[in-house]
């Protein structure tokens, strides 16, 4: 590992307990300590929230996370609780009070600093400027700017503690620009250019034992030309340890590049990066770390904390309360008999995909030219009469983030060479948008589906073309058998569920009426 201590300068500092304080003068007096003392420093780091305010399948929740953070305080004397960004967008519950549990819960635990990720950008710039107003801890961006010059965020923090001094920076990928909708008056500046000055200014302004940079910047490449932590790490010199978010990524060990240790702990709380510096006269002697899973779905090893699960109540009381809330009507039902989402187009299977498209489109302005999910994803029907946000949530009861990923032309023949592939009555058969229009023809010598007569916006594929595609996580990841989804140029998870965007989309509408229009067409047999 680098080395990256500083020599030891004469200055009475406060010691014992650590002072968070946003150091603006030059030539920082350096703090006291020990010749040849052994000093520590434990780092417990989150990233990717997104919203997950209760435990998911088991795993995670607040008052839960409140409860680790509490037991390792009470055995290390120096105790750093950070977040790498991406608080927001997530849940419906956290969505519903635009962050407000989350942002409380973040103050009860004692965060020392947030950066800014992607998904802090999905509201406007007033809703982000409240978050930051009613967070007890500073949100951290080096490179984000406002019209003046001047930042958005604190650029970083100064800590203080007996034996060392700990400096903290933000970055936020520029990748932001492309996949969230910040505010047109903010700037995005370089994020390797950014964190070379940071280095200098906590190095020699700050006089900083060490330096962490909070880096939403992800772990793996989504597209060309982004900077991802690994990059950052060539780039950067100077850090003595990458706190990462943005790619979700779980790591079993620090990841080196360049002498700087890369961690990242997946994400919605599903764990807590848990790592201790060892410093001796201002220099890094060594740093040990491990990811903390909370709970799992067999196992509760962390009880959650009663305060933040009481500060949590009222709002969940509420949030349950609007289960019931009419989001709109159906002019008919929308059937789904047995399981027919699995065998052949249906109204419902159409409206959910539509209902993306819209979302993708006219709510986040993006391009999108068609989108798919899989039939298993949806699981009864919706009645005639009014409809409530409970029975979309039946109709859809998983937690499926909807994903923006760029394929080829060529790709994307593949995957609906795939979706004619797979048996009628299986999960993976596919329900699609009204862009795409395709064949199954199911009357080959060996009954396998067959694909004919595929077009995405009334023409057919150019294989040489890149297309936009809306679908979830499941698939993103192989689930069913969806590896071609693999084969991207890049993906972007939007941190928002079908589930919503369905809610979304019948608010919108008001009215929604069961229909079918030949976007698929099959040829032969039918499961029933």
């Amino acid at each position: 590992m680098k080395k990256t201590g500083r020599n030891a300068l004469r200055f009475m500092a406060i010691a014992a307990v650590s002072i968070l304080a946003f150091a603006s003068c030059a030539g920082a007096p350096a703090v006291k300590r020990e010749t040849g003392k052994s000093y520590y420093l434990t780092v417990l780091h989150t990233n990717d929230h997104h919203g997950t305010v209760l435990p998911n399948g088991g795993a995670a929740g607040l008052a839960e996370r409140a409860t680790f953070i509490k037991t390792v305080r009470a055995g290390a004397p120096n105790v750093l609780l950070i977040d790498a960004g991406d608080i927001n967008t997530g849940s419906a519950l956290s969505n519903m009070f635009k962050g407000e549990i989350d942002i409380k819960a973040y103050n009860m635990m004692g965060y020392d600093a947030v950066a800014l990720g992607n998904h802090e950008f999905d509201s406007d710039l007033a809703t982000l400027e409240g978050q930051m107003a009613m967070s007890a801890f500073p949100w951290l961006s080096a490179n984000v700017k406002r019209a003046d010059g001047s930042y958005l965020a604190k650029p970083y923090v100064i800590k203080n503690y007996e034996g060392f001094r700990v400096g903290i920076f933000g970055i936020t990928t520029l990748r932001t620009l492309e996949i969230a909708s910040p505010d047109k008056s903010l700037t995005f500046v370089s994020e390797i250019e950014t964190g070379n000055e940071m280095v200098e200014t906590l190095r020699t302004k700050e006089k900083c034992d060490v330096v962490i940079a909070l880096a939403h910047l992800g772990f793996v490449k989504e597209a060309e030309g982004q900077v991802t932590s690994k990059e950052f790490a060539e780039k950067v010199a100077g850090v003595d340890l990458i706190v990462d978010g943005h790619s979700h990524t779980l790591l079993k060990a620090p990841e080196y590049v360049n002498g700087t240790p890369i961690v990242s702990a997946n994400e919605w709380g599903k764990y807590v990066g848990d790592g201790t510096f060892e410093i001796v006269d201002g220099t890094v002697k060594s740093f040990t770390w491990k990811a903390e899973q909370i709970n799992a779905k067999d196992s509760q090893t962390y009880k959650g904390d009663a305060e933040v699960a009481a500060m949590i109540a009222p709002y969940k009381e509420k949030a349950d309360a609007t289960l019931k809330e009419v989001v709109a009507r159906t002019a008919d039902k929308f059937e789904f008999g047995d399981r027919l989402s699995r065998k052949k187009e249906i109204a419902l299977g159409d409206m959910v995909n539509d209902a993306a498209m819209w979302y993708v489109t006219s709510v986040m302005g993006k391009k999108a030219d068609f989108a798919f999910t899989n039939g298993g994803n949806i699981r009864t029907e919706l009645p005639k009469g009014d409809i409530t946000r409970e029975q979309i949530t039946t109709v859809l009861p998983f937690d499926n983030w909807v994903y923006l990923t760029v394929m080829k032309g060529s790709s994307v023949i593949r995957l609906f060479e795939y979706i004619a592939s797979i048996p009628q009555g299986a999960g993976a058969w596919a329900q699609m948008s009204a862009e795409a229009r395709y064949t199954i023809d199911y009357t080959g010598p060996d009954g396998k589906g067959a694909l004919k007569d595929l077009t995405i916006g009334g023409k057919g594929v150019d294989p040489d073309a890149l297309y936009t595609v809306v679908t979830n996580d499941y698939l993103m990841g192989g689930g069913d058998g969806y590896k071609v989804l693999a084969d991207n140029v890049s993906a972007y998870n939007t941190s928002t569920t079908l589930r919503d965007i369905v809610i979304a989309y019948a608010q919108e509408k008001k009215e929604l009426v069961p229909a079918t229009d030949g976007r698929i067409t099959i040829i032969g047999g039918m499961t029933f």
